[in-house]
């Protein structure tokens, strides 16, 4: 990677436009970049890793953005860097504009611009330049892919702080770790270390959850067992818990079995004297049994003697009613004609009462002539019956007409009145659906016009809130910023007074007899001593802490302050200058007007629909009308028609009539009296017939009760017996006849009698003795069951726990490798004997490779004294793996970094710094890098070691590279000839460049 060249507009401390030409400046392949503290020499570096990638390195990082403009750049000039540079031989142009403030076109104020970003590549075959992007991802990781590096390796091996490495070689194996593993991305080795220790821990939980599984199991088997299981000692996670269980479980089961035999002895013997209680209990009931049931047949016996008299009574009823069973059907069938001629004669008796004249004093023949006679004059009826019929339709038929022809006369007249006013209907409702249509046009155009007027009143109440928000955060970000400097400037006095006392704190280690650690003398006549003012360690770290606190909340200001101006200018953007308040009238009236023109619009389609109405009602008027003329045209012929039938018909009707109303009256009357006579004479003849059979049953009862034994035909009826009376005797009779045979064969029973004669039965006592026998049973029963539940929880749980032991032996077994894995991963484990980490291990790799490189250029600037070696022997109690040592040849003695003088520290940093550099370069993907630059230091250095080191440097042009030097000391500007000079003024910061010339 080279630069060629660098523009900066409003960029940091420089106000205006400034330009570095790298390419004349690398030249010579070392270069000077120098000025005043405070111009901006970090500036230009800032600008370079800006341009490349979007971003400043350091502590500056968190300040980016709107905090790099130039506070002497005037309003309306925008900042921008712009860097030319060749990268794996392409040369390419970077642009990267941050937001910035920028004055309103219109009005007062500003408004956010947002960052731009441009990347452009120059094509040697047109020699012209080619747009490759604008957005800032995809040209961040189009850079980042053609250097190779992230921001912090570019910041670390490209611009070297030596600083950072001089603390690098005095810190610990942390520090270092941390600084290597940034710089060469070995997060994968420490996601294996992770990896392995969760793997453990995971594993560990499992068999831990298992061994727990298992004691559980055996505080189950425990309880099982009564409480006569003893628990095993080993924790869940220590080995041998599983034998001790399983163990413990094989003594619990053959406890088990063994109570389990004794339950079953002890369960037989007593169901063997249950089986003899229940025999004896059932013996004295049989015996008690028998002798009440011997008891109860006496008891019988003597009841059945009281009641002879009274059973012989119901046998003699029995016997008569029999006999008169026999008479029975005589007696129903009397009944039955009895009945009949009462209805028959009734039912004469109503029809002869229904006839309108004398005949009811005929017989049965007579009333059937006369009903004949009738009907036949009534069949002379039918034809004048029909004409009168006919004549009463033709009346009927001509009202019709005469209310037909008042009607079309009023449909007429209606049509005639309606189709008069239809033209002016037409027009008013014309009028209407051209009034709706223009309303809803207007509607249209009111509706695209109401929509963004809308937006704009969200946008201009957005712009008024973030107004407000952007004047509270930007006093916010200008207090924060002064105390920033306050803090800063604090801080920096108590560095300066600490730097001037630091003589008293060397001189609170001195001790008689040992060596200075500046000097090396081992007599210190006159130490220094602190004065009342003196500023220590702590004070200037609290100082420090305080300033990068104030730094932090100055970036968090800013940072809101950005984002609030952000949404200031999307909103500003959006509305204009416009005040809300005019805003919001014009949303109100469009909305009023769209409202209103929407309201009228709605009655487009019900004006259409009553248009359409009255069209279709003037065609049916119109119809109507030709219908109605018809139809009173035909009307004329038809009334004459009807006016001749009805005169033939009423001639006819008036001969029929006789003297009643109607030919239809006189023929109901006629008909009624024929009826009448017919039923009459039927009801006499069923009547004569109903009395002949009456007289025929009364002959066959007296002879059917003669015959049976009784005097009379009512004595007959009085032996009779209903069928419930019947049932209940016959009941009484058999009953006693069972209970007399029942009576006797008890009696006759030889064990009832054998009982009889025997003592009394002790129920109670047999009964007392069996439920003795079944309590002591069922609970030899119980125990039974306990100790078999007992043993088969106990197999159970053996089983499971078995089960359990099987499954947990294998993941203990991973548990165990993975653990040995994740502690010697760790560096815990004993088999680890320097206690290193796999990340430590990898990371001390390079650091060797580093030494290594670096070693090369330290020799030459200590003239062949000082090598750097790389050490893993452990420091104290610590870790090994990233020891960093100097042997100095003068000694022959291997010595701590640390032990370097200021000077010393220095040129090994530098070259530490330079071999870092390479080997990260290459470690990266060896992306050549051919402009580098190295901040600060050189003023420790003496004369004769300056021109080493300067040697040094100047020998990296054999490998086409140049070096720009950051520096402020006066020496270096005899010794280097090609500068860049940061002038700094009131109005801001300028640079001065000088080539080779």
């Amino acid at each position: 990677m080279r630069l060629h060249r660098l523009d900066l507009t409003a960029f940091g401390p420089f106000g205006s436009a400034q330009s570095v030409d790298f390419d004349d400046l690398s030249a010579a392949g070392l270069f000077l970049l120098h000025g005043p503290t405070g111009a901006g020499k970090t500036s230009v570096l800032d600008a370079v890793c800006y341009a490349l990638y979007g971003s400043v390195p350091g502590a500056r990082h968190s300040g980016q953005g709107l905090s790099l403009r130039s506070d002497h750049a005037p309003a309306h000039l925008r900042t921008e860097v712009r860097l030319e540079l060749t990268v794996a031989s392409r040369k390419l142009e970077i642009t990267r504009q941050p937001p910035w403030q920028r004055p309103k076109k219109r009005g007062t104020g500003t408004t956010l611009d947002k960052a731009q970003t441009w990347l452009r590549e120059y094509d040697a075959g047109t020699g012209a330049w080619r747009d490759l992007s604008r957005s800032h991802q995809e040209i961040g990781e189009e850079i980042t892919q053609l250097l190779g590096m992230s921001r912090e390796q570019f910041c670390q091996v490209v611009l070297l702080p030596q600083g950072d490495f001089a603390r690098f070689l005095r810190a610990d194996a942390e520090a270092r770790g941390k600084l290597l593993g940034r710089l060469f991305d070995t997060r994968r080795f420490a996601d294996v270390e992770k990896s392995l220790a969760d793997r453990r821990r995971a594993t560990e939980t499992r068999v831990r959850e298992g061994d727990t599984a298992l004691l559980a199991d055996a505080h189950r088997m425990q309880q099982a067992a009564g409480d006569a299981m003893e628990l095993p000692g080993p924790a869940p996670g220590e080995p041998g818990l599983a034998d001790a269980v399983l163990a413990a479980a094989a003594v619990a089961r053959s406890t088990a079995r063994e109570q389990l035999t004794v339950a079953h002895c002890r369960l037989a013997a007593a169901e063997s004297a249950q089986a003899a209680a229940q025999q004896q209990l059932a013996d004295a009931r049989e015996r008690d049994r028998l002798q009440r049931r011997y008891a109860e047949a006496e008891e019988r016996a003597a009841r059945l003697a009281e009641r002879t008299e009274e059973d012989e009574r119901d046998r003699t009823r029995m016997e008569r009613a029999r006999k008169a069973e026999t008479v029975q059907p005589a007696l129903e069938l009397r009944e039955a004609a009895d009945a009949e001629h009462r209805r028959a004669a009734g039912a004469e008796a109503r029809a002869r009462a229904a006839l309108p004249d004398a005949s009811d004093q005929e017989g049965a023949a007579g009333l059937a002539a006369a009903a004949r006679r009738a009907a036949e004059e009534l069949g002379g009826l039918d034809a004048a019956r029909r004409a009168e019929q006919r004549l009463a339709e033709l009346v009927a038929e001509r009202t019709g007409l005469d209310r037909q022809e008042r009607a079309d006369e009023d449909v007429l007249a209606e049509a005639e009145g309606w189709l008069a006013g239809w033209d002016e209907t037409r027009g008013t409702l014309q009028d209407g659906i051209e009034t709706a249509q223009r309303a809803a046009a207007l509607a249209e155009q009111l509706a695209a016009r109401r929509e963004p007027a809308q937006l704009r009143l969200r946008a201009a109440r957005q712009r008024d809130r973030a107004t407000a928000d952007t004047d509270a955060a930007q006093r916010q970000a200008l207090a924060s910023a002064a105390r920033a400097a306050e803090a800063r400037a604090h801080w920096l006095d108590l560095k300066e007074q600490r730097l001037d006392g630091i003589a008293a704190e060397l001189a609170a280690h001195l001790t008689d007899g040992a060596p200075c650690a500046v000097c090396g003398a081992t007599e210190h006549p006159a130490p220094a001593r602190k004065d009342a003012g003196h500023v220590d360690r702590a004070a200037e770290e609290d100082a420090l802490a305080a300033h990068q606190w104030a730094q932090e909340r100055w970036a968090a200001d800013e940072r809101r302050l950005g984002t609030v101006r952000e949404a200031l200018a999307a909103a500003t953007a959006e509305a204009g200058d416009t005040p809300t308040e005019r805003l919001a009238e014009e949303a109100e009236r469009l909305q009023r007007e769209y409202t209103s023109a929407r309201t009228a619009a709605s009655a487009l389609h019900a004006a259409r629909e009553e248009l359409g109405r009255a069209e279709r009602e003037r065609e049916q008027r119109i119809t109507a009308q030709r219908e109605a003329a018809v139809r009173t045209a035909s009307r004329v012929g038809h009334r004459d028609r009807l006016e001749s039938e009805r005169a033939l018909l009423e001639a006819e009707v008036t001969r029929a009539r006789g003297g009643a109303e109607s030919v239809a009256a006189r023929v109901d009357r006629m008909r009624r009296r024929a009826t009448l006579l017919a039923e009459a004479a039927e009801a006499a003849r069923v009547a004569e017939d109903r009395a002949q059979r009456l007289k025929d049953a009364d002959a066959r009862l007296s002879d059917a009760a003669f015959r049976a034994g009784f005097d009379t035909p009512q004595a007959a009826a009085g032996a009779l017996l209903d069928a419930a009376a019947h049932r209940e005797l016959q009941r009484r009779l058999d009953a006693r006849e069972t209970e007399d045979a029942a009576v006797r064969a008890v009696l006759a029973e030889e064990e009832t009698v054998a009982a009889a004669g025997a003592p009394p039965a002790d129920l109670a006592g047999a009964r007392q003795a069996a439920e003795t026998a079944v309590r002591r049973l069922r609970e030899a029963a119980s125990a039974r069951d306990a100790a078999d539940r007992r043993r088969t929880e106990l197999d159970r749980l053996s089983v499971r726990a078995a089960d359990a032991a099987r499954a947990l032996a294998p993941l203990r077994e991973e548990h165990d490798r993975v653990a040995r894995m994740s502690a010697l991963a760790a560096g815990t484990s004993t088999q680890n004997e320097r206690r290193m980490r796999l990340e430590s291990y990898v990371l001390a790799a390079r650091l060797e490779q580093v030494a290594a490189a670096a070693t090369a250029r330290l020799r030459h600037m200590s003239s062949g004294r000082y090598t750097l070696v790389h050490s893993d022997d452990r420091a104290g109690r610590g870790r090994s793996g990233l020891g960093l040592h100097v042997v100095d040849a003068w000694t022959g003695r291997e010595r701590d970094t640390a032990t370097l003088s200021g000077g010393e520290t220095f040129f090994a940093s530098l070259a530490l710094a330079l071999g870092l550099a390479d080997v990260v370069t290459d470690e990266t993907g060896g992306v050549r890098l051919d402009t580098l630059f190295i901040d600060e230091g050189f003023g420790s250095l003496d004369d004769q070691t300056l021109d080493e080191v300067l040697d040094v440097l100047d020998a990296l042009r054999e490998r086409d590279r140049s070096v720009g030097i950051v520096s402020h000391v006066a020496d270096l500007r005899r010794r280097v000839h090609a500068q860049l000079e940061v002038v700094k003024s009131r109005t801001g910061s300028v640079l001065r460049q000088r080539g080779t010339a």
